[in-house]
């Protein structure tokens, strides 16, 4: 596996997300409507994604992820009922692409936590997933999932 990991300085970006909880077993389930209810959002208000859907996971219990799935966009939106508009915060991130199925992401996870501590930096416990091709139309060994962490 190919991990390249590096720190990148990133500016900030509007995003319109929605919180909640599930099992990692759920996740396929639980994405891909919370992506088109945002997408849909989005669209009403006039605005367009800017970049890779994401997920941001704020723990690791795989029987109840706390998550944050989202979009980048063009301009500030503002929040309605689940659908939460803010801003993913300028700053360093440290970054590693994984190439391959999303149940083998593991190893970018343990390159990027051994590199950042490597670089004497501190992730704020925050894990983000972007996502640059669908499963629908993309091989697994083929999807591309940019893992970050953002740095205190």
């Amino acid at each position: 596996m190919n991990t390249q990991c590096q720190i990148e300085t990133r500016p900030e970006q509007h995003i319109v997300t929605v919180r909640t909880r599930t099992p990692v077993s759920e996740l396929p389930v639980v994405i891909g409507p919370l992506y088109g209810r945002i997408m849909a959002y989005v669209g009403e208000m006039g605005a367009a994604p800017t970049g890779a859907p994401f997920v941001a996971y704020y723990n690791m219990d795989m029987a109840d992820l706390d998550i944050e799935v989202g979009f980048p966009v063009d301009r500030a939106l503002p929040s309605r009922g689940d659908l939460a508009a803010g801003v993913l915060a300028a700053g360093a991130y440290a970054t590693c692409m994984h190439i391959g199925p999303y149940d083998q992401v593991g190893p970018a996870y343990s390159a990027l936590t051994e590199f950042v501590q490597q670089q004497g930096r501190t992730p704020t416990g925050v894990a983000y997933e972007f996502y640059f091709n669908s499963p629908q139309e993309t091989p697994p060994e083929q999807l591309q999932t940019l893992v970050m962490f953002p740095l205190i």
